[in-house]
């Protein structure tokens, strides 16, 4: 999880962009958590976070599991986060396909997104079992920055 530098200054390092309602009532890391709880238990939904953040983790997602909250020694970017992650799981899900969902991303169509991840996971489980598969958007112009709209 981002230590709050980006949407400075409503996200700040104490709060960051993650456990803010930028776009709805719902926090941003509560909006993920509802969209996978959609197609999967909360049982096999894991958190990366720092230490620091562990409590307002807690707070958001009063229901997720305290195994699932998965503590980073230390924030070292995306790689090694995933890499924890993936060890970290392995101990309880051995054949586990793994979905790598950052909490900052606005989703309008909940429900075709969900569809897209269930294709994703049908793919990786049923045909190649060693595949990465990424999801994105088409872009519809150049950006260089964010925008809180």
């Amino acid at each position: 999880m981002e230590n709050g530098t980006r949407f400075w200054p409503k996200s700040t390092e104490e709060t960051p962009k993650q456990f803010l309602n930028l776009i709805a009532e719902d926090t941003m890391i509560q909006l993920t958590y509802k969209r996978l709880l959609k197609i999967m238990p909360k049982e096999r939904i894991f958190v990366v976070t720092g230490k620091r953040y562990k409590d307002q983790v807690k707070n958001d997602l009063k229901d997720i599991p305290d195994r699932n909250i998965i503590i980073e020694p230390e924030g070292r970017n995306t790689a090694p986060c995933i890499l924890l992650a993936c060890f970290y799981i392995k101990q309880f899900f051995s054949d586990a396909t793994v979905a790598v969902l950052p909490s900052d991303h606005a989703i309008k169509d909940t429900d075709e997104f969900c569809n897209i991840l269930t294709i994703a996971n049908g793919y990786v489980e049923n045909e190649n079992r060693d595949a990465i598969v990424t999801i994105g958007i088409t872009p519809n112009r150049p950006e260089t920055g964010y925008r809180i709209y």
